[in-house]
């Protein structure tokens, strides 16, 4: 996907969603919800033009701010060997963004379910498509598994981001079997988070050690 495409794409999709919620706007009460705890409930509130505003204009400078980091990266050439799936996360991240916001909005007009549930799926595929990136990620400074270690080396970085691809897309599928357990769900969830995290970490640094020898 162009990065033309995928900007464009992006902030269509944003638009559309602040227009959604600029229509609903004196449907919509105030103060609305903004924040729900680990068992999906409210537990936080904020003023109604933030609530419906906010998260676009939150999405819309985080896409900003993702385009930009090619450009002023020092490992920029590495960065254009994978653009394409690049440009293709930017558009899935705004998507993911965008279904908290209509949850937020559905929620707000009396909707009846639970948040953290509601997010498992879209956590799930989220953390699949990170797992499918992230075999074609080259080495650089914002973008992937950034450890002193993965940074050191070309191939401490391949070998860390190959295993990566594997654990992110584990902790995916247990994200989204974790959808089919209600509130104890969140005992599959954490450790697969976890997990998918810390174990390219420590590999990494394995890696590292043995190299050094």
């Amino acid at each position: 996907m162009s990065t033309k495409l995928s900007l464009s794409i992006a902030f269509v999709l944003i638009a559309l969603a602040a227009l959604i919620g600029a229509a609903l706007f004196n449907q919509l009460p105030d103060p609305m919800p903004s924040h729900w705890n680990a068992a999906g409930q409210v537990d936080d509130t904020m003023s109604k033009p933030w609530g419906v505003f906010f998260l676009p204009l939150f999405t819309a400078g985080l896409t900003l701010l993702l385009a930009a980091v090619p450009a002023i990266d020092p490992l920029k050439a590495n960065i254009a060997k994978f653009r394409s799936l690049y440009n293709l996360f930017i558009v899935g991240f705004v998507v993911f963004m965008l279904y908290v916001y209509g949850l937020t909005l559905a929620a707000a007009l009396g909707a009846n379910f639970n948040m953290t549930l509601m997010l498992l799926p879209m956590m799930g595929l989220l953390f699949i498509g990170l797992g499918y990136f992230m075999k074609s990620i080259k080495r650089n400074y914002f973008i992937g598994i950034r450890t002193p270690w993965t940074l050191s080396s070309d191939e401490i970085w391949d070998k860390t981001h190959a295993l990566g691809a594997k654990t992110f897309i584990a902790g995916g599928i247990a994200i989204l079997l974790s959808a089919f357990l209600g509130e104890a769900g969140l005992w599959l969830m954490l450790p697969a988070l976890l997990l998918a995290a810390l174990v390219p970490i420590v590999y990494s640094y394995l890696l590292f050690a043995r190299q050094e020898k």
